[in-house]
């Protein structure tokens, strides 16, 4: 199990929540020493065209600070992908988070799609044909579905309201997608009964990432990675990762 992070995944580049100082340090408390940790390069801008349009990059280059952190992450997502295709699971520790940004607009703390970012590029590359992405975030991510409608490359996430519900959701996809050639989660936090939903308990994370390395070693030769979307509470943030990658490997 490899980690994807960078130092300057701690920068305050924004006002959000998401970039709020402590979040990206209460999940490395909880994971330095237990897992190897690599450096990722930032994603180039062709990476970035793949799902993106000129206008909206553009648009996000007006503020470079937040730019270089935007590319960053995204490049996260590319090297927990290629991780994932060398056999190995992986997670990537990155911010901004990415499921809000669409090809042509983005918002609720998102610039660029780091997971679709990740895909497009393995695509691109012959690497994969199709994958299945697991958004267990609070929020709808209605820029990888925007971005993916119609394509081999289908989005996920449960309607349940009720964590049994929410779970058994997660049981049936697994058991009836099949043939894809990578298994990807936007993995969000914020659905933790302390943190902004009031819905799942920390152990239900570690039986959700015990169903994707299950689903994957079944359907896709083990291959699977997470990138880091929501999740607030900096007081649980932490062991809710920690917990999720314990089932994950």
């Amino acid at each position: 199990m490899k980690v994807v992070y960078h130092p300057r995944y701690t920068e305050v580049y924004a006002s959000d929540p998401a970039a709020s100082p402590g979040r990206i340090e209460a999940i490395l408390k909880e994971l330095e020493g237990e897992y190897d940790f690599v450096k990722p390069q930032a994603a180039s801008e062709g990476d970035l065209r793949r799902v993106h349009t000129q206008n909206h990059i553009e648009s996000i280059k007006r503020d470079k600070h937040l730019y270089d952190i935007a590319c960053l992450a995204a490049g996260g997502a590319i090297k927990a992908a290629q991780i994932a295709m060398e056999g190995e699971p992986s997670l990537g520790l990155i911010r901004p988070p990415g499921h809000h940004a669409s090809p042509d607009h983005c918002w609720g703390f998102c610039y660029f799609n780091n997971i679709a970012v990740a895909l497009a590029k393995l695509q691109s590359e012959n690497l994969i044909e199709s994958a299945l992405i697991l958004d267990f975030d609070l929020h709808f991510g209605d820029g990888t579905n925007n971005i993916f409608a119609g394509s081999k490359i289908e989005y996920f996430q449960p309607s349940g309201h009720e964590r049994q519900r929410f779970v058994e959701e997660i049981i049936s996809k697994f058991q009836q997608e099949k043939g894809y050639s990578i298994l990807a989660v936007s993995a969000g936090f914020d659905r933790h009964v302390e943190d902004w939903s009031g819905q799942l308990t920390t152990d239900d994370y570690r039986t959700i990432g015990k169903l994707v390395k299950e689903a994957a070693e079944r359907n896709c030769q083990g291959r699977r990675f997470a990138v880091l979307e929501g999740g607030y509470n900096h007081n649980v943030l932490g062991r809710n990762v920690k917990v999720f990658l314990e089932g994950l490997t």
